[in-house]
């Protein structure tokens, strides 16, 4: 059967638009104006979310002074059993294995610490459980795991925020958030708790170096306030 003419250009118009409205979509999600598709189904009723760990008792860091490699042999450190919780107040990362609490190492964040991450620009360290992305060797900070925020939940708050005139409409979510190290010498920064950073948790860059040897692709990361 032959196909009219009309019929083939209202085809084509029709292919033109949708195509143009997903290249649209794209780059408003690039931009973090917009979540991905598997996002926006839960944004007014995201699955609740509960702890994966029991903070330690105390503002103390744990075993702080010993290497890892004297805490738990080398051979025992199951990758797929660590995990990390990171306690604002307390200025503190912790690292659990098999959801015990092994080693504690000192942190900083945004130079807005105390809030909720909710948009981009606001200094603000994110707060949830997230998962490692990505790691790899970063030239300024040593070493760079990056998160994945946003996730469903950050969505979720970032546009319950916009209802609720908490921020503006034409605010993008942010990005790029993750757990690194220090410019060289910059040690300092970590002890004076001087929170210099966008909105990422940042250590010394020895104990950063050690993190990153016994985390991988997948490791979860809880950040409480």
């Amino acid at each position: 059967m032959k196909i009219p003419r009309q019929v083939k250009v209202t085809i084509f118009a029709i292919t033109i638009l949708s195509l143009s409205t997903f290249g649209l979509y794209l780059f408003l999600l690039r931009l973090g104006y917009l979540p991905p598709f598997s996002a926006i189904v839960c944004l007014n009723n995201c699955p609740a979310t509960s702890n994966l760990h029991t903070p330690q008792q105390g503002n103390e860091l744990l075993n702080y002074n010993q290497p890892i490699a004297q805490i738990i042999a080398p051979a025992n450190i199951d990758k797929t059993k660590t995990s990390i919780l990171i306690e604002k107040s307390k200025y503190r990362l912790t690292l659990y294995h098999n959801q015990q609490p092994i080693k504690s190492y000192p942190v900083v964040f945004g130079k807005n610490p105390v809030a909720d991450k909710l948009r981009e620009g606001d200094f603000s360290t994110p707060e949830g459980i997230f998962t490692i992305k990505d790691l790899y060797n970063h030239p300024n900070w040593s070493k760079f795991l990056w998160l994945d925020y946003p996730n469903q939940t950050s969505w979720q708050k970032h546009f319950q925020s916009k209802i609720g005139g908490k921020i503006k409409w034409s605010d993008s979510i942010g990005s790029e958030v993750g757990i690194h190290g220090v410019p060289a010498g910059g040690d300092n920064l970590i002890d004076n708790r001087s929170n210099w950073t966008w909105g990422c948790i940042s250590l010394k860059n020895q104990d950063v170096d050690e993190i990153y040897q016994i985390v991988q692709e997948g490791t979860k990361v809880e950040i409480i306030p």
